[in-house]
Parts: C-alpha cells; sequence; structure tokens
C-alpha cells in the first residue's frame, strides 16, 4: 500500500477528525473509502455508457434489416411496460366475497 500526502484545510481536517472519531473509524480509511466510492461510480457510468452505446448500435442494425429506416423513441413506448405494470396495481383483487355477485 502506498502513502500519499494531502493538503487540507486545518478547520476541514479538525471536523473530518471528529467525524471519523464519532464513526469510530480513522481518518485514513475514511479518505481511502470515498476514494474508492468515486473510482467506483466512475466504473459504473462508464458501463452504463457502453451499455447504452451498444442498445444503439444494435438498433441501428434493427433498422438496416427492417426497412432502413432509424427507430425513434417516443414517450408513449418508453412508458407502456411501466403504464402497465402501474394500472395493474389498481386492479381490484380477485378475492371471495369482493364485488361478487350472488
Amino acid at each position: 500500500m502506498k502513502n500519499i500526502t494531502l493538503a487540507i484545510d486545518e478547520t476541514l481536517l479538525e471536523r473530518a477528525r471528529g467525524l471519523a472519531e464519532r464513526r469510530k473509524t480513522t481518518l485514513n480509511a475514511m479518505v481511502r473509502s470515498l476514494l474508492e466510492h468515486e473510482v467506483e461510480q466512475e466504473d459504473r457510468i462508464a458501463w452504463a455508457k457502453a451499455g447504452m452505446k451498444q442498445l444503439m448500435e444494435e438498433a441501428r442494425a434493427k433498422a438496416a434489416l427492417d426497412d432502413g429506416e432509424p427507430y425513434v423513441w417516443n414517450r408513449r413506448d418508453a412508458y407502456a411496460d411501466r403504464e402497465d405494470r402501474l394500472l395493474s396495481r389498481h386492479e381490484r383483487p380477485r378475492i371471495r366475497g369482493f364485488g361478487e355477485e350472488e
């Protein structure tokens, strides 16, 4: 493991030490955790961008095979599945004695 030197404002350093103490950890562990979080976040963003790029390329390829016209996304298509799921939650449950005619 490598050591690094950081320049930090004294007030921030004291507040960070107090926070580390309240969390029963070290300032070193907190800095390491924050850096790890930032790097992981960057990796997730890169993964998502790559996935979106792949989806766009697949859509272009599919359009070329179908009719040559590129697919244009619209709000109705994007939310159709979600709308179906949300509306299904509002249907009356089919339980005995609820809304049945005798």
